[in-house]
């Protein structure tokens, strides 16, 4: 009778640890937030991949404003000196994006 308990039981934390094995398994990840500085005229990093669904947060640290723009896939508009400005990836494929304020700047965003 003993050995009959602990093939039970052993049977049940095997059932448990698949169970909870597929339950993980099947959990779909929560989507990253990447950040992207805006800073001495420049993107950093320059070139930024990220899975489709993730948020990419641009921070405008200079003392004058700057735009993110992907000519058709996004554009921040004006981002003041300080503030941040969000955009959720759901495009896929690799975007060159620039400043139109300051044409040198520019950035690629690169969505898997």
């Amino acid at each position: 009778m003993g050995a009959l308990k602990r093939s039970i039981r052993s049977a049940v934390l095997v059932m448990a640890a698949v169970g909870s094995f597929g339950a993980a398994a099947g959990a779909s990840p929560q989507p990253a937030t990447h950040h992207v500085k805006m800073e001495a005229t420049g993107f950093s990093p320059p070139t930024l991949t990220v899975k489709a669904g993730d948020r990419v947060v641009w921070t405008n640290q200079d003392p004058f404003p700057h735009t993110a723009t992907a000519k058709g896939v996004f554009d921040s508009r004006t981002v003041a000196p300080g503030k941040t400005w969000t955009y959720r990836a759901t495009k896929r494929g690799e975007f060159d994006y620039l400043c139109t304020l300051h044409p040198i700047m520019k950035g690629k965003l690169i969505v898997k």
